[in-house]
């Protein structure tokens, strides 16, 4: 069956499209005046592709900026979007969805706003707004976390939203996991976690923020804050330490690796309240031997664990008062008082 010539042409520009991303000659730039209105500069091999439809994406994109020009944002911003709806792979596309979202975040259209950014970062990685738009998609997820409300129509405020702020982060780190705004998005995240009571989650981002990003100047924040979040876990000396060791070492591993961070007084101080209560767990243990079970090798054993972990603390004078008691209760054991005679009985005392 023969090929129509308008076939033909189609699947022409299509294999000249493809050539031209798989040699790098797709990259051109569009550049807009008030007197040319949008025109291209650099590299413009897309520009001669789909001839009548380029012009008719031209002619949209001129009457879209003129109406954004006049002050009617809402409805530049929909000829944005047809533009990239229709045109999709015109060198206007991804310039139009980028002026409407850069709409509908003035308008706090925060959810739309975002998605159409990640349609370009997603699309159209080449382009050159790529840097700006992953910076505008950080300032929305950062609103999210701290409360803001997404406008449904640009006017109706919706409700707090942060978890969704926290999955825009997350984003973030999928599109651009070597720009400088990756490791703010982890301590973001791990922020987003913790105002919604969700530690383990805020723990997690933390720990990936000072692996993956050793080097980063937020390490420091991260290596207390990731201390602070296993304390906050504490429950006291009575439950379960393993937060509590984990805060230890946290907090001793800031004090190495930033001994002239201003947080070392934070991080000494976070310390002490740790190893107190590890100390005082030991105690309670050795305390439940002692009295309750009578069993003085373990007692000793829990004693000294709590002088070792605190050594110059009250909490260690008090294990070792134990010890004394230890002792004495033992050697008690092992030599019982002599029974007296009176009569023809004997009496214990």
């Amino acid at each position: 069956m023969p090929i129509s010539p308008a076939r033909a042409r189609s699947a022409l520009c299509v294999l000249s499209l493809v050539l031209a991303v798989i040699t790098g000659s797709a990259r051109a730039d569009l550049v807009w005046t008030p007197q040319g209105g949008w025109k291209v500069e650099g590299d413009s091999v897309l520009k001669d592709l789909l001839p009548e439809e380029g012009r008719n994406a031209l002619d949209s994109m001129n009457k879209a900026r003129a109406t954004e020009e006049n002050g009617h944002h809402s409805s530049a911003m929909s000829s944005y979007e047809a533009v990239a709806k229709k045109y999709p792979h015109s060198i206007y596309a991804p310039e139009a969805l980028y002026r409407a979202a850069k709409i509908r975040l003035e308008r706090k259209q925060y959810f739309k706003a975002f998605d159409e950014f990640q349609n370009v970062v997603t699309n159209y990685p080449n382009s050159s707004h790529f840097d700006t738009i992953i910076g505008d998609q950080y300032r929305i997820a950062n609103a999210l976390v701290d409360g803001a409300r997404n406008r449904y129509f640009g006017l109706i405020p919706g409700f707090k939203s942060r978890a969704k702020g926290i999955a825009y982060f997350e984003k973030i780190l999928v599109s651009a996991p070597y720009s400088d705004y990756a490791p703010l998005a982890l301590m973001n995240i791990a922020h987003g976690h913790q105002k919604l009571g969700e530690p383990d989650e805020a723990i997690d981002a933390l720990d990936r923020m000072i692996n993956n990003y050793p080097q980063s100047l937020l390490a420091p924040d991260a290596y207390l804050r990731l201390a602070q979040a296993h304390a906050s876990l504490v429950e006291g000396p009575y439950y379960d330490q393993a937060s509590t060791k984990e805060a230890i070492t946290y907090f001793e591993d800031f004090m190495i690796l930033f001994p002239s961070d201003t947080g070392v007084k934070t991080a000494d101080t976070g310390l002490t309240d740790m190893k107190k209560v590890l100390a005082q767990s030991k105690i309670k243990i050795g305390d439940f031997y002692f009295y309750k079970r009578s069993n003085y090798k373990a007692a000793r054993v829990f004693y000294n664990e709590a002088i070792t972990s605190y050594p110059d603390s009250e909490v260690a004078k008090t294990a070792r008062t134990r010890l004394e008691e230890v002792d004495a209760s033992e050697n008690k054991s092992k030599n019982p008082p002599a029974p007296h005679k009176i009569g023809n009985r004997f009496w214990f005392f």
